[in-house]
């Protein structure tokens, strides 16, 4: 236990011998790391919630078990469906797009109920919003050819967003001043390993493996 105490204080002898590094690298690589972000495009998020609707639905008939289990392996289905390249070739032809790679699709589906959740984020708000409103009409259209689905209904349509959700600049300059500061004291550390030199009685012993018993005090001039 004394062992790990004195190496504590060892390190912080070490920190505080070469403070200015542990200032001044975590704080530069802060800086470095918020001025790149200023050049990161904002990121916009539209979202959408749509409803699973089944063909064999009926309100006249009581839902058993088996028929809400039913029903939540659709919504799964339909979710799948909503990803899938199919879809995403279609949204992108009709909206004159080469592909949905500049958009990232996040599709959230309920385990307990058949409501969908798709977030679209891109770079332009008009564009995230027509991309996420199309991907449901096209879902809809898919599903009900190639499943039992009467239809994919929309709770809550995307909207344009006003303000941008990303990048998380704040996020990414404290992560660079975490990383400065584990870089600054792994480089006091194996500076201080790599360092060979006897500087007191402890050293001697530690080499020598003889005990000190006597010393020449230091003497100023």
């Amino acid at each position: 236990m004394e062992t790990e105490e004195l190496d504590l204080f060892q390190l912080l002898g070490l920190l505080r011998k070469r403070i200015w590094l542990v200032i001044l690298l975590p704080l530069a690589v802060a800086l470095v790391v918020g001025i790149s972000s200023l050049f990161l495009p904002n990121e916009y998020t539209a979202s959408t919630t749509m409803y699973v609707l089944s063909k064999n639905d009926d309100a006249t008939t009581t839902v058993t078990q088996q028929d809400l289990n039913a029903g939540q392996m659709l919504t799964s289905d339909v979710a799948t469906i909503l990803k899938s390249d199919r879809v995403k070739n279609d949204v992108a032809d009709q909206l004159g797009f080469e592909n949905l790679s500049d958009f990232d699709l996040n599709v959230n589906s309920s385990t307990t109920t058949r409501v969908i959740t798709l977030n679209v984020t891109g770079t332009d708000p008009q564009q995230t919003a027509s991309v996420a409103n199309a991907l449901v009409a096209d879902t809809s259209q898919v599903a009900s050819e190639v499943m039992q689905i009467q239809s994919v209904n929309v709770i809550d349509a995307a909207t344009v967003p006003q303000s941008p959700s990303g990048p998380r600049r704040a996020l990414y300059v404290a992560v660079g001043f975490m990383a400065g500061l584990f870089a600054a004291v792994c480089m006091v550390v194996i500076e201080d390993m790599l360092d060979t030199r006897v500087r007191n009685g402890s050293d001697v012993e530690e080499i020598v493996g003889v005990p000190v018993i006597g010393q020449f005090p230091q003497v100023e001039r």
